[in-house]
């Protein structure tokens, strides 16, 4: 038996930050800056009343849609999240009533980020190849602005919100093929939000603000972005060739890269580092910002549509935990 994915879809929310707007509260920036640096020139923004479930459930219905899926056939629901629309019960389970989904089909959260897409395909393949499910409803749904301080310019530049939506099945477009994933938690500090959970239930107000003007709190996403960038450019080569071992490929043999979108800069540095063609190494950050989980799965609706997937894509996510995870899919 084999597990594929046979549709996939996002959707971001209606509400736009333009780098322009940026411009106006942060004047020391310009809309060119923002844009070769970072790669983004705009990035949806979830409203206050809009949370990482509803976009999920978006993206859903866009798969249901476009793609003709009858949601009768989904036994399972897995959601990737870091910003839950409560401390319990499970999204997933909101998300199932929600989109009108049987009863007899189970459901769960799983607490990730940047490498979040990557470990939720492993887990869906897992529930196919084990029997117990025919039809995962893979969803991502993130709302990391929410998290961000208003005067925080360096990360309201590079993240967006968004959901997304994948079904993984016994026969698809895309076969999945053997994963590499990693951890290590001695980074968990590096990209952070302190207080909300059981450790730090309640607000700390212990905002300060660093060398160059940028506010940092505990009550607030806090991103050491040197560490982050450090890890990334060392972590991603090992990851990617252990990966490319494990399938029994090289190289030459891969027809597209989607590594995860966490800026332009990072991502041409790794690109050039690991000697990959520009033409095999494709880039959609421009219209959405970095939204997290979602990035990954956004590329590939987009190439996908586009007809230039075929042969061999590697797909790898990276960061927040930190965390890593890569797989190859077959067209």
């Amino acid at each position: 038996m084999k597990a594929y994915i046979s549709a996939i879809n996002y959707y971001l929310p209606e509400q736009v930050l333009t780098n322009g707007q940026l411009v106006k509260e942060f004047p020391e920036w310009s809309v060119e800056k923002i844009a070769n640096k970072i790669g983004v020139n705009k990035r949806h923004i979830a409203s206050s009343d809009e949370t990482s479930a509803d976009l999920a459930i978006k993206a859903a219905e866009k798969l249901f849609v476009e793609s003709g899926i009858n949601r009768e056939i989904i036994d399972f629901v897995l959601f990737c999240t870091q910003s839950p629309d409560y401390v319990l019960p499970t999204s997933a389970c909101i998300i199932q009533e929600k989109l009108g989904l049987s009863t007899s089909c189970g459901a769960l959260d799983f607490n990730l980020g940047c490498s979040g897409y990557v470990y939720g395909l492993s887990l869906a393949k897992g529930l196919v190849l084990g029997g117990i499910a025919r039809n995962v409803l893979l969803l991502t749904g993130e709302t990391y602005t929410k998290f961000i301080h208003p005067k925080d310019k360096g990360n309201r530049t590079i993240f967006g919100d968004g959901g997304s939506a994948t079904l993984v099945s016994q026969t698809g477009f895309a076969e999945i093929g053997d994963f590499v994933l990693g951890t290590n938690g001695k980074g968990a500090e590096n990209l952070i939000v302190r207080t909300g959970g059981a450790k730090f239930p309640n607000k700390l107000n212990d905002e300060m603000f660093g060398d160059h003007g940028n506010p940092i709190s505990s009550d607030h996403l806090y991103m050491n972005g040197s560490e982050i960038f450090n890890f990334t450019i060392d972590v991603v080569p090992h990851l990617i060739c252990d990966l490319l071992q494990k399938n029994h490929l090289t190289s030459e043999n891969i027809n597209s890269f989607i590594f995860h979108q966490a800026n332009v800069f990072m991502l041409n540095f790794l690109r050039k580092k690991m000697k990959i063609p520009e033409s095999k190494f494709p880039y959609y950050m421009s219209e959405t910002g970095n939204t997290v989980s979602n990035t990954i799965p956004i590329v590939l609706y987009e190439e996908n549509r586009k007809g230039l997937l075929k042969g061999y894509v590697v797909l790898a996510g990276f960061g927040v935990g930190y965390s890593w995870g890569g797989t190859v899919l077959k067209f």
